[in-house]
């Protein structure tokens, strides 16, 4: 083990010089080539749909609701182009996927299959106890098996034409503050993306994990919870554990949180296009605050009792 020391830390020296001069090489010509997208209702799925069909990029944006608000407007902000497709996309639903595949099968660009983003995604808040079972397996369809549903349809195309795929995570795979549900689904998506990055390097496919911090006002994938909800739907066995006080807290605390996310959603977006089209694509882009960034050090490098210790007192606030 120590002999290849030497060889170790002269990969460390050489990695970074390597990836400056892939950096200069030309960014990817984006006509031709086609990208899926899933979750384009609202969010950074919608922003970043209108961001690569205005690159150039013929883009298939995957909608749940494709008669609703969020996805006509996309087709009228594109303006009715041919470049630009909305379609429904539930993840969780095999058929849509397959439907999905046969579509952009139908209409690839002459450049072939380019990028999949798996965006689409759910969160919400709560104690462990306080979530049904059904809950848990709701997030986990959607989240994780979604993710892992649509990349698996898709990769013959992405091997190919030895292409892209993005994944949305979280700085909040890293910790948890009082939504241990959506903590969990970005950790186990985290850990996918690691064996998937590396099995793809062979065929030329490159994974990018996207890590935001806390931007819940650019989306709407986490709306404010009244106590009065969370309350009603309590079983009667944590009813009688914790009183509708200790909820409002808790409530307060999450809504607090939610309140100060910031509202440029194109930040997230710069780094989606990035991984796209960049020679030298990073494996992972954290775009968040410094104070998150610290906090993600403090999980990642220091022990478990120093990380409980800051998060206790956090919640105790």
């Amino acid at each position: 083990m120590w002999a290849a020391a030497p060889l170790l830390l002269l990969l460390l020296l050489l990695l970074p010089l390597a990836r400056l001069c892939r950096r200069g090489a030309a960014r990817l010509e984006p006509a031709g080539r086609a990208v899926l997208i899933t979750g384009c209702d609202s969010g950074f799925g919608h922003l970043l749909a209108l961001r690569l069909y205005r690159l150039g990029f013929t883009v298939f944006a995957g909608c749940l609701c494709p008669g609703g608000d969020g996805a006509r407007r996309l087709q009228r902000e594109a303006g009715g182009a041919g470049r630009l497709r909305v379609l429904r996309l539930d993840v969780t639903r095999a058929r849509d996927v397959r439907a999905a595949k046969e579509l952009v099968l139908s209409h690839l660009p002459e450049r072939g299959f380019w990028g999949l983003v798996n965006n689409a995604g759910i969160s919400t808040f709560g104690e462990t106890g306080w979530l049904p079972m059904e809950t848990y397996e709701k997030f986990a369809d959607v989240n994780i098996l979604g993710s892992i549903r649509t990349t698996l349809a898709f990769l013959p195309l992405l091997r190919k034409y030895k292409g892209r795929i993005v994944f949305m995570s979280s700085i909040i795979a890293y910790f948890t503050l009082g939504n241990g549900i959506y903590s969990m689904t970005k950790a186990a998506i985290e850990k996918f993306c690691d064996a998937l990055r590396l099995e793809m390097k062979k065929f030329g496919v490159q994974v990018c994990i996207i890590q935001p911090g806390n931007y819940a006002r650019s989306t709407k994938i986490q709306p404010p919870l009244s106590a009065e909800e969370i309350w009603n739907e309590l079983s009667e066995e944590e009813k009688a554990v914790y009183n509708k006080e200790y909820v409002q807290e808790r409530a307060n605390f999450f809504n607090s949180i939610l309140s100060e996310g910031s509202t440029n959603g194109n930040e997230v977006v710069d780094a989606m296009v990035d991984a796209l089209t960049s020679p030298a694509p990073k494996a992972r882009y954290m775009v968040a605050k410094l104070k998150e960034k610290a906090l993600v050090f403090v999980c990642a490098l220091f022990p478990t009792v120093v990380m409980d210790s800051v998060l206790s007192y956090a919640l105790s606030k």
